[in-house]
């Protein structure tokens, strides 16, 4: 709801509250974003507006054109503003009257001068929201989303400045984006505009950040801010592995359930920044849009330029609640399509089974493992097209290799749907390798300058999608190649950052642009490609997490989290997403031990537990494992098979976490502090639900542990119950010699003979409790082992172990 009182303007959600009214100067005072509070008539917002009675020392009085009436012969204010724009909450800001914080836009006028005045003109309340003209946004499927419209005007330099704003009621969020309009008859060079900015009247804040590289995406770090400036940014090109655009801010004692915080996100795929300021006076300012290293853009007159579209959301109840919030927001107004609501399958990708070394024989070979192990879909990666027999070749070369594929990629997709799977295929459209036909052809075609040596990633260059001929060149390639067989899934990957930003299409005096122009190109493939081809499951991938962002989910309903499938980094890398993305958004896979990104052995249940609460799939040798591990897998498909609506469609929280900061006394009792990640997706209906619990490494001697449920039903009765297992008794060593009434050697053929047909149950968890007792008191669970004795009655949890449990109300199907 948005409703003006006066001049104030109140934004109203099922449970926050933003508003801002108009200065008499013209300028927007920022008044309110938390919970909800009660502003029905213009006088309620009195408490609310900060009082000035004397300028700061060492401050500027405000002077511009909001003040006309009050200006003497002169020209200058006869009555200025009793404050100065350094020491007040704004809903934009600019340089040169004043404001020296964090600016929201930064304008070069024709006449050289970097001062703008931006105050305000009008304002229109609307329903319904349209489509931006460049770049994705946030939807609404009813019409019914409210939207306010606030325009701001420079009178000295006549440049339109359009604040919008959208409300999502249901899920507790608001977009806000903005727009330059230039009426002048002088070109203007912009060299920042950012999508949102929030001044808050506190400071102490923490600023939380999700930071890393290639393999270790999404590490929650936190940063205190009592003064001076903080900031998450990308100059990849990308969204990046290094800084993801989803950032929070909240109170210093903020947990997972209960605490002040808020979230903000980017519908962007490009370099971003997000910078948190404590000014000092004690105000913190956090601005979020385009990063403005290296980018200017020339608007000229009569022309505009549109920001990307924020997000945000706040919450009284913790980390949970925000996250909750940006997940609903997420499924329901970003995620689109065909897709948008069903059932993701789960998968076999050929890359770690056989990287480029395949052929039809070898990958027909794998997916009828797959076929029989359960799985729905087979995936070819790289290597099937062109000379690419490595990552030094052929991209851009998008014709089957027939050496390896002899009868093309049609005739394996017809033996692959023979078998009852469906098919998916990898491509990398946006990149170029120099030993290709395409660069050959056109060396034009790559971001790169003229002349001068490049810095190369991966062996390959970027393709230049500023250029309209090279967004043609992919569409056309792609449709190709999707249309060339029963296609089903698409993994669009883009293996590199940028260097050397330079398009040769455009002029010297242009080359600030190059950054956003590309995204905008690449933007226009993937809108018309996923318009033609609908029903295919499109899934992005930027070497793992190197474009994991709402800009991508716009179009492809799931990313390729990491390219790191270790058990134990992924269950941070998710924890690590969860706080600003729905799990049905992040694709995971079962890999082979020891992982080929870390070389560490996690149990295979382990590997399993991590990646269903994902999109789940698995991407090992089938051909090569072991009968008991086939089996294993086997197992595992048909659980998640049961189980998967509520792990891709359900309420995902967080417990403890692997971030965890010291527990306190009670850590003696337990698992030392962040040793132990804990997670709980449930049903929509709150009937049923799945819990994960993990321990990084063994605790000597510590037999407690519990697991503490989240999200169910108070008041509904549950069935608490966990898989029966069994286990290989070699995972024992040589404790196998304090049973057996003979010797036997580790790893001889008598060790390999009683492990073939003797197995170590595991414990078992079966108990009925409600759903209060099961959140607020928690299941203690049955001991771990700890060198005194073992039975079917003691879990066994070495370092890595891992354990699913399951709840279901008493009485639901």
């Amino acid at each position: 709801m948005i409703q003006q009182i006066g001049k104030t303007f109140v934004l109203g959600t099922k449970n926050t509250t933003y508003c801002f009214r108009v200065l008499e100067t013209g300028h927007l005072e920022h008044l309110h974003y938390g919970r909800r509070i009660t502003v029905t008539q213009e006088d309620d917002e009195k408490i609310l507006t900060e009082k000035h009675i004397f300028l700061p020392g060492n401050t500027n009085n405000y002077c511009g054109g909001g003040l006309v009436e009050a200006q003497g012969d002169d020209g200058q204010d006869e009555e200025a503003p009793p404050f100065s724009l350094e020491d007040i909450r704004l809903e934009m800001s600019s340089y040169g009257k004043g404001d020296i914080r964090e600016p929201f836009i930064e304008v070069i006028h024709g006449d050289g001068s970097y001062t703008s005045d931006f105050l305000f003109e009008k304002a229109e309340i609307s329903k319904g929201k349209e489509d931006f003209a460049t770049l994705p946004g946030s939807y609404d499927e009813s019409g019914e989303v409210d939207h306010l419209c606030v325009t701001l005007k420079d009178r000295q330099y006549d440049l339109i400045l359009e604040l919008h704003y959208y409300v999502y009621e249901d899920c507790d969020t608001i977009t806000r984006s903005a727009k330059l309009l230039n009426e002048s008859n002088d070109t203007v060079k912009l060299r920042r505009l950012m999508s949102m900015q929030l001044d808050l009247d506190v400071q102490g804040l923490v600023f939380t950040t999700f930071n890393g590289a290639w393999a270790r995406e999404m590490k929650r770090t936190d940063v205190r801010l009592l003064s001076g400036k903080h900031v998450n940014a990308s100059y990849t090109g990308t969204s990046s592995n290094r800084a993801n655009p989803f950032v929070m801010l909240g109170r210093e004692k903020t947990s997972e359930d209960a605490g002040d915080c808020y979230a903000f996100n980017l519908i962007y795929s490009g370099n971003h920044y997000e910078a948190v300021e404590v000014s000092g006076y004690g105000k913190t300012r956090i601005v979020t849009g385009i990063n403005p290293q290296s980018f200017e853009f020339l608007v000229e007159a009569g022309e505009g330029f549109e920001a990307p579209e924020a997000v945000l959301s706040f919450s009284h109840e913790g980390y949970n609640g925000v996250s909750g919030h940006m997940h609903k927001f997420v499924r329901e107004h970003i995620v689109r399509g065909y897709w948008k609501n069903r059932i993701r399958p789960v998968l076999l990708n050929s890359w770690e089974a056989a990287y480029f070394n395949i052929n039809e024989k070898k990958l027909l070979k794998l997916a009828q493992a797959g076929k029989e192990a359960g799985i729905e879909l087979f995936v070819m990666d790289d290597g099937w097209f062109g000379s690419r027999d490595d990552d030094t070749q052929a991209l851009g070369d998008w014709e089957e290799n027939r050496k390896k594929l002899p009868e093309g990629v049609k005739g394996l997709v017809d033996k692959i749907k023979a078998m009852g799977l469906d098919f998916g295929i990898w491509v990398e459209p946006e990149m170029v390798n120099v030993n290709s036909r395409l660069y050959e052809a056109h060396p034009d075609w790559a971001l790169q300058i003229p002349g001068k040596p490049h810095s190369e990633g991966r062996n390959q260059r970027i393709l230049d999608l500023t250029r309209e001929e090279v967004q043609e060149f992919i569409i056309e390639e792609m449709s190709r190649v999707f249309s060339s067989a029963d296609i089903s899934y698409v993994k669009w990957d883009m293996n590199r950052t940028f260097t050397d930003y330079y398009s040769a299409a455009l002029p010297p005096e242009r080359q600030g642009e190059v950054a956003h122009r590309y995204v905008m190109g690449l933007y226009r493939c993937m809108k018309e490609l996923t318009e033609r081809f609908p029903k295919i499951l499109f899934e992005g991938c930027a070497a793992g997490g190197n474009r994991f962002d709402l800009g991508i989910l716009c179009y492809f309903p799931q990313i390729w989290a990491s390219d790191d499938t270790d058990a134990l980094c992924r269950a941070e890398i998710q924890t690590g997403y969860s706080y600003g993305y729905p799990m049905s958004v992040v694709s995971a896979h079962v890999s082979a031990c020891p992982n080929h990104q870390t070389l560490r052995i996690t149990p295979l249940e382990t590997r399993f537990h991590v990646a269903c609460f994902g999109v789940c799939g698995y991407e090992c040798n089938f051909c090569d494992m072991k009968k008991e591990e086939l089996e294993a897998v086997k197992a595992q498909i048909a659980l998640y098979k049961e189980w998967r609506e509520i792990l891709q469609t359900g309420t995902f929280y967080r417990g403890r976490t692997f971030a965890d900061s010291a527990l306190g006394a009670e850590s003696v009792l337990r698992q030392c502090a962040g040793n132990v990640v804990e997670w709980t997706c449930v049903s929509q209906d709150r009937k049923k639900a799945v819990g994960f619990l993990m321990q990084k490494l063994v605790t000597p001697n510590t037999q407690f542990e519990s697991y503490q449920a989240r999200g169910l039903d108070p008041d509904l009765k549950y069935h608490f119950y966990n898989r029966e297992l069994k286990y290989n008794v070699k995972e024992f060593g040589d404790l196998v010699n304090t049973v057996s009434p003979i010797h036997i050697k580790q790893d001889s053929a008598v060790h390999n003979l009683v492990a073939k047909f003797v197995k170590m149950d595991g414990e078992t968890e079966d108990s009925y409790a409600y759903g209060d007792a099961l959140m607020y008191g928690g299941v203690k669970l049955s001991p771990s082992f700890s060198g005194t004795g073992y039975n079917n009655e003691v879990r066994y949890f070495p370092d890595f172990a891992s354990r699913l449990y399951f709840m279901e109300a008493m009485g639901a199907e």
